[in-house]
């Protein structure tokens, strides 16, 4: 799986968890260098994605990012065209992924231009999909995800909150339909012994050097003061 823009590896570790092998590109020296603090599971590469993705065709079943692709509409250089920046992050991004996988980007434009453009420029690219959106009537819940088919194209999933649009138009609902603790899918809680045993015990099977396991392994301990 590709991670773009992935920072210090927050949402890499959620793919780990479910037993997935990402790859995490980022800008920043400063972000990747707190992911390797971290030792997140996933590989990490320093890079513009405005520049593309340097990756075999095919590489990837699927794609996610986290409040990046808004920024490639910047032209932080005079060398920086958004459009060419934009297409060439989506044109690179459709041929590193497999036949039949899907991206899920979720982003903060502007304004309806700023969307307009970013759409366009991957459609322009060949993909299918559309915009889907969390919440549209709450002003600090409202969330864009642009959902990307490669081939044939799926079915865009409904945002969350919409079901109410129609009845308060001026008010939002919150539910807890997506969530991200693995104990309400009946997963071992984050940070539990269970957890970090199984955490463990991955990165065991890809070879990296783990300490063994004792009876302390995941025992909380008093605060200090």
């Amino acid at each position: 799986l590709a991670s773009c823009s992935c920072g210090s590896g927050l949402s890499g570790d959620y793919i780990s968890e479910e037993g997935h092998y990402w790859i995490g590109m980022d800008i920043s020296p400063a972000m990747l260098d707190v992911a390797v603090e971290r030792e997140v599971e996933g590989d990490l590469l320093l890079a513009d994605v405005g520049h593309g993705i340097p990756f075999r065709p095919g590489m990837f079943d699927g794609c996610i990012s986290i409040s990046a692709v808004q920024w490639l509409c910047n032209a932080d250089k005079k060398s920086h065209s958004p459009p060419k920046r934009l297409y060439r992050f989506f044109s690179t991004l459709y041929t590193a992924l497999a036949r039949g996988s899907r991206a899920v980007l979720q982003l903060y434009p502007e304004n309806s231009e700023q969307l307009e453009l970013i759409t366009a420029q991957a459609m322009r690219a060949g993909f299918t999909g559309g915009m889907v959106v969390d919440y549209p009537n709450s002003a600090k819940a409202k969330k864009f995800f642009l959902c990307l088919f490669v081939g044939a194209s799926g079915t865009l999933p409904k945002g969350l909150g919409t079901e109410c649009a129609d009845e308060e138009p001026h008010q939002a609902k919150f539910t807890n339909e997506r969530t991200r603790f693995r104990n309400a899918k009946g997963k071992s809680v984050k940070k539990s012994r269970d957890w970090i045993l199984e955490k463990k015990e991955r990165r065991r099977r890809q070879g990296k050097e783990v300490r063994a396991d004792t009876k302390y392994t995941g025992r909380k301990r008093r605060p200090r003061f």
